[in-house]
Parts: C-alpha cells; structure tokens; sequence
C-alpha cells in the first residue's frame, strides 16, 4: 500500500507559489541539509524543452516544503538563488540555491580583534551586526576568551568556532545558533524527537566501524607566556593520541580544542549511511535515532543525524541520512 504514496512538494520564487508551473517540467529536487560548517543546499533541475521558462535572476528567494499527499508538507526553510545553468540539448535549466541566511555581509573577510571577552560576547555581536536572533547554550556562552583574531568571513569564523568548541554553529530561520553538537534541538531550541528507522525502511545501508586504537587521546600545545615555555595538555590517553598542529594562547583554549577533536574522533567511530525507500522530510541533522531490525551492535548504538538529503524526482521521494554515533565525553 506504502508504493501507491505520493510525493508532494512545493515551490516558491519571490514569494509566488511555482509549484503547479514546476510540476510537469520537474527532473528533480534535491536538498542537503546541514548542522552546521556548511550551507543547506537546494538543487532544483527542469526540463526547458519548450525554451518558456525564464531565468531567475541571482539573489532571488526560493522556499521549499516536501511530504507526501496523504500527511502533508514540512518546512524546509529559505533560500537564496547563486548558481543558474541552462544546457541543451535537451534544453535543461538547473538552479542551485543556498540558505538564504546566508548573506553576502556574512561572507565578507574582515579583520578585527577581541581581548577579555567571553564566547557569548562575541557571538552576541555577531548576531546582533546580521540583524539575528543568538541562541547559545549558556555553557558555551560563558567560556572566557583572553584573545581572538579574526581575519575571516563572520560566517567563516562562526565555523571555526564552531569547530573550537565542538559545537553546531550555524544560521537558520534568522538565528544563530551555537550549542554543543549531540544537544538534539531544533532552530527554536526545541528538543527534537527520537527517530526511529527500521531495516524495513530502506534499501541501502553501510555500517562502518573504525579500529578504536586508532587514537586514544588529543594532544594541544600552548604557550605559557609568563615563563616562556611551551606546554602541552592531553585529553585522553597518551599512548598513541592525535597531535593538533596549532598552538594555542592558553591553556583553558587547548584543553578545550584536544576535547572538542577528541569528541569528533570519538564520534566518528562508528558510522552508519542509509537510503530510505519513501522519504522523510521530518528528518533534520542533529537528531537522535535509533535503528531497529539490523545487527545487534548497530541496533544498540545511539546515533545522531550528521546529514540529510532530500530527493523528489523519477524514483518518488526518498531521503539518504548520515548517521554518527551520539556520544559526549
């Protein structure tokens, strides 16, 4: 019965709704979605055979909404046109198009400097020059930052803090968002619910495990100012633990760089990638799942969603997840 759903999707340009304009000419609608280090990103490629279509002019704003006819559509946010292609024959016309929070002001380098702040501070300011609304985990919020150099994009500094910290760090529905990754909430701060995915839900899976002697710690460097020295902080185990190439002004900043890679690399110790047969715009990166019918190992693991990939096209509407295990230390 499940075979008979059908695929609903829809589109607007500008504010005016395309979808029953799209419809007979779609080949297919692609979203990726993000937690954060990356753009969402829509793919919307068209058949042009009969040259009518027009092209949109770069900047315009795309919104999107999937589902299936029987259950309705989700929300899958904004987005701002900055690739448009049109081949032949036959004649095709393929935009591309990334979160529309995502502004030019945010992806403009600059360079200025921060001295005795705190990580809230800063991503406070942040937020407040791109008109934005800051939602940071009050942990994170109070880290104290000595010093900080920027002579990046704010959206590539976002990032790199983002990787600092191990934290999702990105901009989505006029927010910036910046808590620790496995937290499982959405762009409100809402707690996301539990998903759960069945062997019977899918087609296509692949399950790796990576040798967990790989590493057994993180090393960072430091430099004590005060006695000229260069010290070193380890996170873990030291019999066999990960160098991090930069060195850092403080102590409290390494420990928390060696805890943040050690945090990744325990993550990504177990993976898990699946394509599931009838898609699921419900699906969003950071929320938990739990797996049913597969090894008992896999089954047992608690996963995070690092990825979604959204496809409306000849095979109906199917989704690929990214899974890596939930995990804090």
């Amino acid at each position: 019965m499940s075979g008979h759903r059908i695929p609903a999707w829809r589109v607007t340009l500008d504010g005016r709704d395309l979808t029953d304009t799209l419809a007979p000419r779609l080949i297919e609608l692609s979203l990726s979605e993000h937690r954060g280090g990356e753009a969402d990103e829509l793919t919307l490629r068209l058949q042009d055979h009969d040259g009518r279509l027009a092209l949109p002019e770069r900047g315009a704003e795309l919104t999107v909404a999937l589902g299936w006819q029987d259950s309705g559509l989700q929300n899958k946010g904004r987005f701002r046109v900055d690739e448009i292609e049109h081949s032949g024959a036959p004649d095709r016309l393929t935009l591309r198009a990334r979160s529309a929070d995502l502004t030019a002001a945010l992806r403009n380098r600059r360079e200025r400097s921060w001295d005795q702040t705190t990580l809230g501070q800063i991503l406070k300011t942040l937020a407040g020059e791109h008109q934005l609304t800051p939602r940071i985990a009050a942990d994170l919020a109070q880290i104290a930052i000595p010093h900080l150099d920027q002579t990046e994009s704010d959206a590539n500094l976002l990032t790199r803090l983002g990787r600092r910290h191990d934290a999702v760090a990105t901009i989505k529905a006029g927010r910036l968002l910046f808590f620790p990754v496995g937290q499982g909430t959405n762009a409100s701060g809402q707690p996301l619910p539990t998903a759960t995915i069945r062997r019977s839900d899918g087609d296509r899976h692949r399950y790796h495990i990576a040798d967990r002697d790989s590493y057994t710690g993180v090393r960072a460097d430091w430099h004590d100012s005060e006695n000229a020295e260069r010290k070193t902080v380890l996170v873990g185990d030291g019999d066999d633990a990960k160098q991090l190439k930069e060195s850092f002004a403080s102590e409290q900043e390494a420990k928390q760089a060696a805890r943040a890679e050690w945090q990744r690399i325990q993550r990504s110790l177990a993976t898990m990638s699946y394509q599931l047969a009838l898609g699921r715009a419900d699906l969003y990166p950071e929320q938990p799942v739990r797996l049913e019918g597969f090894k008992a190992e896999i089954d047992q693991t608690d996963w995070l969603i690092a990825s979604c990939r959204h496809i409306v096209g000849g095979q109906g509407f199917t989704t690929a997840i990214e899974l890596e295990t939930r995990t804090t230390i």
